[in-house]
């Protein structure tokens, strides 16, 4: 009998996104022919304005950060109120995960050095783009919570869509006003699709907990 199609995706999208990460970042420390493309991708998108300045704004931890915290802070309320058990573990993994971000990304930039594009004053230390993990994480892990809470499928497309807008725009106006070249953008893609893919297993894991009849802590054995 065929393994199920969705625990093999959650186990195959992080292993290719850590593998074209590598990648990405093997060309930046080697100076390789993505980062002449890279370069030359860059010279033809940016165009600094007050839209991209504020797309790039919705990646800022003090914007990214109090939405996941809310909504990590909502799922926490209706998981005691239903008597889940273990109600608490979901809502941690998101700041969990943002944490990670700060983690992996600061000793990457220190390590690739990379100067940024020549919209921004000189200085090394863009690649990976923080902005671009940290929306990427903490929109993406805000999704995940909210998923489970919605019944209509077209409240869930419609909460899947704004992410991705939230995702992408931020990733347009970083490029856009020049503050990141697209390689730093694209390997921030990677690095949090891994992130996500562990936030992924875990509520996973979680559901499938309840899902089997676990005992909750405030009503008993069934």
């Amino acid at each position: 009998m065929p393994a199920p199609a969705a625990p093999a995706r959650r186990v195959l999208v992080p292993v290719l996104s850590a593998a074209v990460f590598a990648l990405l970042t093997w060309q930046v420390v080697a100076d390789g022919p993505l980062v002449r493309a890279d370069e030359w991708l860059s010279r033809v998108l940016v165009h600094p304005d007050r839209i991209s300045e504020l797309l790039s704004d919705l990646g800022n931890v003090q914007v990214a950060v109090p939405v996941l915290l809310s909504v990590a802070a909502y799922a926490a309320l209706r998981g005691r109120a239903s008597g889940l058990d273990r109600w608490w573990l979901p809502p941690a993994v998101g700041p969990a995960a943002l944490a990670l971000v700060a983690v992996l990304v600061v000793p990457l930039k220190a390590w690739t050095s990379r100067p940024g594009t020549p919209a921004v004053p000189p200085a090394v230390g863009y690649y990976p783009s923080g902005h671009t993990a940290t929306a990427l994480v903490a929109y993406g892990t805000a999704t995940l919570l909210l998923l489970p809470l919605l019944r209509a499928p077209a409240a869930r497309r419609v909460l899947v869509l704004l992410c991705a807008a939230l995702v992408l725009g931020v990733s347009f106006g970083l490029v856009r006003r020049g503050y990141h070249w697209p390689l730093d953008v694209a390997a921030s893609w990677c690095l949090g699709a891994v992130l996500l893919g562990g936030v992924s297993a875990v509520l996973s894991g979680s559901r499938s907990r309840r899902s089997a009849g676990t005992p909750s802590s405030r009503t008993g054995p069934s």
